[in-house]
């Protein structure tokens, strides 16, 4: 079996013996594998089984300001923080929801094409996987800010509904171009969650996501693809609208927020669950053998009646010691040894 064929099977709820797997990086965490490996093939080596590359607006390094990038968007995102990787938004682009000029970017199809192109090119025998970050919610407070997009879903929600109307319609050309190359599945990342329920509650989730995502997922079905959706936190309140509008694959599924035998009980018949290892309590802190028998408990819970991807419930971080992330990969790889049951 390819590794491609191990997650459609998992998609498709197919129980096998082998669990598909993928394992993505920051550029800290890689960085630090490739200096305690000293091997720079080390990512390509672990041999996750799915192929993706993420659009969230092409950030470049501003002249002469070290750690501050801009998107195209015109967002400058500081890196100069803990957040290296995505950084801080420096300053809002939307001041006044209902007195604005802001004109959205013509999208760089060229670009974008040649991204694309590089991804097939590389799939191997991997799923592979056009991917949309910052989408709808985040997109909205990455121009506006967090405190100005909740409060303007009380103070002017017609305004805020034709932005993420705007925002929608952005991204609807961009899953057709994606289409039309040999993907099998479009990942939307967008958090909602916190520790405990929805950022914006399940109310205005409704009103205000639901029918933009319904949107972007019917694009990508009506394409005969899988739709896969990040979101960090806990979601479990909107687990049956996701499903309803077409959602294939959940990710991330973090095991301190849900409780995951009940998830599954409750939803596994839908909803590929993909992640499950703890990027927040587990692989920062545990032992390389503690990482071996998480995943070994975690697996034994979500795999019953296929629908999981077996992964880290996020980009591994800084401060992910090496040693667990090879711990992690061996038990991966060799799971006739450890997961065999």
């Amino acid at each position: 079996m390819t590794r491609r064929q191990a997650v459609i099977e998992a998609l498709e709820h197919r129980e096998h013996e082998t669990i598909p797997f993928h394992m993505d990086f920051t550029k800290q965490a890689l960085d630090q594998l490739i200096a305690y490996t000293k091997d720079e093939e080390i990512e390509e080596k672990i041999g996750s089984c799915i192929n993706i590359i993420q659009y969230w607006g092409w950030p470049t390094q501003l002249p002469g300001k070290p750690g501050f990038f801009q998107d195209e968007f015109g967002v400058i995102w500081n890196r100069n923080g803990a957040v290296k990787d995505i950084g801080i938004v420096e300053k809002p682009q939307i001041k006044d929801l209902e007195d604005y000029h802001y004109e959205f970017p013509v999208f760089d199809e060229k670009r974008l094409r040649q991204e694309y192109e590089a991804l097939v090119a590389k799939n191997g025998d991997r799923f592979t996987v056009a991917g949309f970050g910052f989408c709808m919610f985040e997109r909205a407070w990455s121009l506006m800010g967090m405190e100005n997009v909740l409060m303007s879903m009380l103070i002017c929600p017609d305004e805020l509904d034709e932005l993420f109307d705007r925002i929608c319609d952005y991204y609807l050309p961009m899953i057709d171009l994606a289409l039309e190359y040999d993907v099998d599945a479009v990942y939307f990342g967008d958090d909602w969650g916190q520790q405990r329920g929805l950022i914006m509650g399940p109310n205005h989730w409704r009103h205000f996501l639901k029918p933009r995502m319904a949107r972007l997922y019917q694009r990508v079905k009506a394409g005969g693809k899988y739709v896969i959706q990040h979101s960090c936190g806990d979601c479990h309140e909107i687990f049956p609208d996701l499903i309803e509008i077409g959602l294939d694959c959940y990710q991330t599924f973090q095991p301190e927020i849900y409780d995951i035998a009940e998830m599954k009980k409750l939803y596994g018949k839908d909803l590929t669950f993909w992640g499950g290892i703890s990027t927040q309590q587990c692989l920062p802190y545990a032992t390389p053998e503690g990482v071996r028998d998480e995943i070994i408990r975690v697996s034994r819970i979500l795999r019953e009646g296929g629908g999981y991807i077996l992964a880290p419930t996020h980009a591994l971080s800084f401060d992910v010691p090496p040693e667990n992330i090879l711990k992690m990969a061996e038990v991966f790889q060799h799971q006739e040894k450890y997961l065999s049951f």
